[in-house]
Order: C-alpha cells, then structure tokens, then sequence
C-alpha cells in the first residue's frame, strides 16, 4: 500500500513538474532550433464559425486587415450550419475574397473545418475562431517557420484574460502550458496545437478526420509524417476567458473529452521504437496528464487504509484542506482573489472535469457538434450536444 502511495505521489509530481524539468535539461544541453527564412507562400485562413453573428463582422474584418500579400492570402469561412444569421454576414464579404464555406447539417467544428480544407488553395492552412484577436503581422510570423523543411505545424501562443484585463485561474494555468510548450519546441515537438489559432502544411491534412479535435490531430498528423510541430511565442491569439465557473467546467470537460478520444483513437503512437521523442512526449504531457485524477484518488485512498501511521495523517488533512480550499474558493467566488484559493479552485475543478470527461469516454459519449464557449460580449448558448 505505501508502495503504490509513492508511486502515485511521483507520477502526479513528473506530470506537472517532473516532465518539463526533463525538457528544460535537455533543452539546455542540445537543443533544437527553427531555420526561419522570409518566404510568402499562398495561405488559407480558415474561421471556424458556429452562430457567430455577434463576432464574426469583426473578425473577418481583423482577418483582412492582417498585414500580407493580399494576392497570396485567402479567407474561407467554415460555418458548422449556423442559423442565426453569420452566413449572410460572411455573404456580404465575397467582392473581398471571402468565401463561404457552408456545412450541409450540423456536423461538428472538424467536419466543417473538413470542407474549408478540400476547397482551400493555401499551400499553409491557418485554423482560428471567431473569439481570437490575432496581432498584424501574425501570418507572416507564422509562415516563416515553414522555411524550416522539418516544421509540419506552428502554433501561436495563448494569452488568456478576464473581463478585468487581468489572469484568471485559468490565465495562469494557461501561462504554464505556454511555457511547456515553449520546451516542448526545444526539445522536440509539440503534442498538441492551440485551438484558437495555428498555421499547418496543406499536405498534412489530406487524412482529415470529421470527428476528432483538429488542434490535437495536427500535431499528430505532421509526426506520423516525420514533421515537427511548434509554439512560436512571437505569435499570441488574445480571447477572453469564459463568463462563469459553471461554463468553464461544461468548457474543460468537452475538451478532455475530445482529447482523450484523440489519445485512444492513436494509441499506436506512444511506440518509442516507432516515434521516438514524440511517443515519450506523447506519454508524460497527455497520457499521464489524464490520468492524474486517478493517481490522486489512489493517494487519497492509500493515505485513509494508513492514516493510522502520523505522516500519512497529517498528508490526509493537507489534501483535505486543498480540496476544501478549491470547493470553497469555487462556491464563494470572491474568495478567488487570493491567487492560492484561485489555483486550488481550478486544479480541483480540472481534475474533476477530466474525471467527468474519462466517464463520459467510458460510457460511449463522444464530443462532436459543438458551440462555441460564451465569453463577454457571447449572447449565445454554451450548450454543446453530443452523439
């Protein structure tokens, strides 16, 4: 019992600190570049958009005034069958290049995604949504690494506020990821690309999947091919973050969701004799990461069976007090001024997501027609049926 209370302890501990240490020294010792050159190869931006009638004129018009070649850039709208009057905007913008690209029956973000791809021309795909303010020169950013024959995929960086301006629980979370990335680049690849925005070689979506998170299967896709895929912290996508704890959980447990069936749709891909680097990447970032919740049960059960023992007691009241700690900054949201009582709020609450998330998996449930997260200034529904 104590025995697997330590190696719960550990793998929880390598999960979050353990593996990005291990970046971090390797990245020291050799670490791997990008040759970036200034080439200017034909791109399509593709804007996902699911009744997006309150963001979408803004968007379209940040996305045209994005500073490159205007003869070398296209902008293709894949509306997920939107009925609230986005496609008629998008309509209004096809004298300027635009084009609609409209799904017959709601399919999903990637199966709309699917047929802005067959009718692209871009030899780099840029994927972004509506809720992202991308800065000026962002293509010409991104395409740069393509110089580079090794990079399949470039991902822009994340930075996440609140109505204040100011990090969320989330925020910081989310600076911490970036971070992992920025390692994840030196050492290897990304195993995962940012959702709100990244630039992608058009042959690595031949194989496009209608069902399976896009930003994930990127990463996939450029490895299975012998491509690299990076963060380019030169490049950031600003949103802002949800308008309520209750829509950041719905938020976290549909993610998990569509990441762990990914994960177990490529399980082949954590063979290190096949892919290397990318499979022990593969396991430390998003295998254990989703498995944490049920390493801490596990530390919770082992530390009740042993509470008897005073070490193990006084570890059960500690995990108590944080959990107590991120129900109560939860419930009295106040409370999560304090940045401890906001960071135990959102670890508990991501730990809850993921377990809903692995039983929502187990159960058959997967995560395919989807609606955008409500965030300021977002009137629509954050509901996002499943099939």
């Amino acid at each position: 019992m104590t025995i697997l209370f330590y190696i719960s302890v550990f793998l929880v501990i390598y999960a979050y600190v353990g593996y990005p240490l291990v970046l971090w020294v390797t990245a020291k010792i050799k670490p791997r570049h990008v040759r970036k050159g200034h080439i200017c190869p034909a791109v399509s931006v593709i804007i996902a958009a699911r009744n997006e009638s309150d963001k979408i004129r803004q968007k379209i018009e940040h996305t045209l005034g994005l500073i490159y070649p205007k003869e070398r850039l296209s902008v293709l709208v894949a509306s997920d069958a939107s009925d609230d009057g986005t496609d008629e905007i998008v309509q209004e913008y096809a004298t300027r290049g635009v084009t609609l690209v409209r799904a017959p029956r709601r399919g999903g973000k990637e199966y709309a995604q699917g047929l802005a791809v067959a009718a692209a021309k871009g030899e780099i795909l840029v994927f972004t949504d509506a809720a992202t303010i991308l800065e000026p020169d962002t293509l010409s950013r991104l395409v740069q690494n393509f110089s580079d024959p090794t990079i399949g995929a470039v991902s822009t960086e994340d930075l996440l506020v609140d109505s204040a301006g100011t990090p969320s629980g989330e925020g910081l979370y989310v600076k911490y990821e970036m971070w992992v990335r920025r390692l994840e680049s030196c050492f290897h690849s990304l195993v995962g690309l940012s959702g709100s925005c990244f630039a992608i070689r058009r042959q690595l979506c031949a194989n496009w999947s209608p069902n399976l998170a896009s930003d994930f299967m990127g990463a996939l896709r450029a490895a299975r091919q012998g491509h690299r895929s990076i963060a380019d912290p030169s490049v950031r996508g600003r949103f802002p973050a949800v308008i309520s704890a209750q829509h950041e959980v719905r938020r976290k447990v549909r993610t998990f969701l569509r990441g762990i069936t990914v994960l177990m749709a490529n399980l082949d891909m954590l063979n290190p004799f096949r892919y290397g680097r990318f499979a022990f990447q593969l396991a430390s970032h998003k295998l254990l990461r989703f498995l944490v919740p049920f390493f801490l049960l596990t530390i919770l059960a082992t530390t009740i069976l042993l509470i008897a023992e005073q070490p193990f007691r006084f570890l059960f009241w500690m995990q108590f007090g944080l959990y107590a700690l991120g129900i109560i900054g939860a419930l009295l949201v106040p409370l999560q001024q304090n940045r401890v009582v906001r960071l135990a709020s959102f670890f508990a609450m991501v730990q809850w997501a993921m377990l809903v998330a692995w039983t929502q998996y187990l159960r058959g449930r997967r995560q395919v027609a989807w609606d955008p997260s409500r965030r300021p200034g977002r009137p629509a529904s954050d509901h996002a049926p499943t099939r």
